[in-house]
């Protein structure tokens, strides 16, 4: 069977139909479906049930047009309609991608990081704010994974390997208050939350433009405790293929001079993260 997986999307949201077209490529049967559909808001024949589907996708996009605060509006929505659904769908071990504005929506929902007490689980620990730079922030980004094996997102991704892709946010700097923040840098480290970090071509942390944004510790992307949800501000639809890549026609001549012209090379390093949740759940599925 092929695995089912449900992108959200409402007024706002622009990213949905690269994402579902990334895991359609690999295989998977992704289905766009408006928050109405989930809450029952729609005419019968188009409902939909959240337990149907093998994993959630929060696309990115401007949900709502970011009024109040970005991702505040659809996260608030959810809590509201679906919370029940959310924690079984959680508590079952179903991945949720969450990416930019989904990252967003994640962290106002609580579900990232997601670490402490049971009573603790979704309040809001952390916050996706304004850029340093206070302008909207469309650049190619260089992100180096940094779990150890806990994000099913990124299992298979080699640690310390360097991924490109695009970011294009707004509010997108990674932000805990200062009472807090050496507890809980400590605890994402602890729990190996941390999944991406921004880096130059060297492979080292660095200020603007690297970290397009200003994150505490240069953080692009974090999991919760048990690896199953992955919220990042980088897209990694939109590098899915390498010709998509702004470097691409230098690439492949390089490569066409050389070795290795094969089919391999006509995927980007987007491509990694779906192919990563796509096998864990094809491991779900064989157990």
């Amino acid at each position: 069977m092929k695995p089912k997986i449900c992108i959200l999307r409402i007024e706002g949201t622009n990213c949905e139909y690269e994402t579902a077209l990334s895991f359609t490529r690999l295989g998977a049967s992704a289905e766009i479906v408006h928050l109405k559909q989930l809450i029952g808001a729609v005419k019968e024949r188009e409902r939909r049930n959240l337990k149907g589907y093998d994993a959630l996708v929060i696309p990115g996009g401007f949900s709502s047009g970011d009024y109040i605060r970005a991702g505040t509006i659809l996260a608030a929505r959810i809590n509201g309609a679906l919370e029940s659904e959310i924690a079984d769908f959680i508590e079952n071990g179903k991945p949720v991608l969450g990416i930019c504005n989904g990252f967003q929506v994640l962290v106002e929902m609580g579900l990232l990081p997601g670490f402490g007490a049971h009573d603790e689980i979704g309040l809001q620990q952390a916050a996706l704010t304004t850029n340093d730079s206070a302008h909207f922030e469309c650049r190619p980004t260089l992100i180096k994974h940094e779990n150890n094996g806990n994000c099913v997102f990124t299992r298979g991704i080699e640690r310390a390997c360097i991924l490109k892709m695009p970011c294009a946010h707004a509010e997108g700097k990674f932000l805990i208050d200062e009472k807090n923040r050496e507890r809980y840098i400590q605890l994402l480290e602890d729990n190996d939350q941390i999944v991406f970090r921004y880096v130059d071509p060297a492979g080292n942390y660095a200020s603007y433009p690297w970290n397009p944004n200003g994150s505490v510790h240069n953080i692009a992307g974090i999991c919760n405790p048990e690896g199953t949800i992955l919220g990042l501000m980088p897209h990694p639809e939109r590098a899915f293929y390498a010709f998509t890549d702004s470097e691409w026609s230098r690439k492949s001549r390089e490569r066409n001079e050389g070795e290795g012209t094969g089919k391999e090379n006509a995927y980007g390093d987007g491509e990694k993260i779906f192919k990563a949740v796509l096998d864990y759940l094809h491991s779900r599925a064989d157990e």
